[in-house]
């Protein structure tokens, strides 16, 4: 990942023709998106999306935000970031300067109770933010998790759900983008429900939708829950939620268009090192090579993972003409998950797991983190190549304009649907 100055940010994403058949316009864009070394001006443009990211992070619903505002021909201003973790706010403050970021709780600072006043810390809130168009949160997803026991869908961390779309009453955003695990949808205190409820008693149209994240052009396989509402009628937001991106000549994207390139981009330290294995690990890997095989035979498996399980994946190595299993936080083991590298005895490197959470090469992780907090802030990230493509058609209906594949005006793409039904409106 870029380790240099985050201060060149003048340069627009030179466009890379894909070879062979599977050769499309939307893939040259996104993949020349993935690899673009130099930040592109995304606050340089008149009539800037204004936009609020809760539970931030590193920054991954920004970055999807402002290439979908730079490729309708806007720039972004963040007006507002919240993230309480102190290295995530690193990252993100690295990777967008000059943003009203607040290193705090959500809870802290939209604080009153659902479809009431705004409290004084509120009403300060929204004096200093002004407008906004465009809120998106990603609140913490371990409390709904499926990793988790059931009773952990009652965690007091799920509430933290609610937050965002009280942030959004106090805020009025033209849309709301609330992204989770799709076990949220069985929280104890119905969150979802309760969301729904709310925002459409403030004037929102509302849908949600799990949505398996390869069918937007992320080259894993990743299932979330979105949560999308709309004030401006000339948007459904179930038709945006049953979209995917328009059609490549191709199936999902793969590992291969990825991270190939990458390959022998290796170093002894910082993004492009790879986590060292114990040394029977390493085995593991040196025979999965080998012998051409993607799952360890239980005999070459901790005792834990011998017999019938669920965890096949757990040891194994990527194949490189499919997408990747969900990158985690525990990509750096073998022992998490199906990390092996396609076509080398290692497990992949952080730059190899952003490329395939979609974090492009000029996001940075900052080279004076340690390998812990580039696992979290690429494992927990909501990948960009999702928000860009939920995100660039809401903001092509209030422009009338056509979803572009790359930078404006370089072409339209035929296959998106249309932004609402009979009933609705074009101004």
């Amino acid at each position: 990942m870029n380790a240099a100055s985050p201060n060149t940010h003048n340069q627009q994403p030179q466009r890379v023709r894909a070879s062979g058949p599977s050769a499309c316009d939307l893939c040259d864009a996104d993949r020349a998106f993935l690899k673009t070394k130099e930040r592109p001006d995304y606050g340089g443009t008149p009539n800037p999306v204004k936009l609020v990211d809760l539970f931030a992070g590193g920054g991954g619903l920004t970055v999807g935000a402002a290439e979908a505002a730079r490729r309708n021909g806007r720039g972004t201003e963040v007006v507002l970031a919240v993230e309480n973790d102190e290295n995530a706010a690193d990252v993100y403050e690295l990777n967008f300067q000059n943003v009203n970021l607040i290193r705090s709780d959500v809870e802290s600072l939209f604080d009153g109770e659902l479809g009431t006043s705004p409290t004084t810390s509120e009403a300060r809130i929204a004096h200093d933010v002004g407008h906004v168009d465009l809120l998106v949160a990603g609140p913490p997803c371990q409390g709904h998790s499926d990793l988790n026991n059931h009773t952990r869908r009652e965690d007091p961390r799920n509430a933290l759900y609610l937050r965002a779309v009280r942030a959004a009453e106090v805020l009025n955003p033209t849309f709301v983008l609330v992204e989770n695990v799709p076990a949220v949808r069985h929280d104890k205190g119905g969150v979802v429900a309760v969301s729904t409820q709310a925002l459409k008693a403030t004037g929102y149209s509302v849908q949600d939708h799990v949505l398996d994240l390869v069918k937007f052009g992320v080259p894993q396989r990743r299932r979330r829950h979105i949560l999308l509402a709309s004030s401006d009628e000339r948007i459904d937001p179930a038709v945006i939620l049953q979209m995917r991106a328009p059609r490549c000549e191709h199936d999902y994207r793969s590992v291969r268009w990825a991270i190939e390139d990458l390959v022998d981009q290796t170093s002894e330290s910082g993004p492009d090192a790879a986590s060292r294995p114990s040394p029977v690990n390493f085995k593991r890997m040196q025979w999965l090579i080998r012998q051409d095989k993607y799952n360890l035979p239980n005999n070459m498996r901790p005792k834990c993972h011998h017999g019938a399980h669920t965890y096949s994946s757990m040891y194994g190595r990527l194949k490189w003409d499919t997408p990747a299993q969900t990158i985690t936080t525990g990509f750096g083991s073998m022992g998490q998950g199906r990390y092996v590298h396609p076509a080398k005895p290692r497990t992949i490197t952080p730059h190899e797991a952003a490329r395939l959470q979609t974090l492009p090469d000029f996001f940075d992780l900052d080279a004076h983190k340690g390998r812990g907090t580039w696992a979290r802030v690429i494992g927990n990230a909501v990948p960009p190549l999702l928000g860009l493509h939920l995100i660039q058609p809401l903001l092509c209906a209030l422009t009338h304009a056509t979803p572009r594949p790359g930078v404006a005006g370089s072409g339209n793409v035929e296959g998106w649907p249309r932004l609402h039904d009979d009933r609705m409106h074009t101004a």
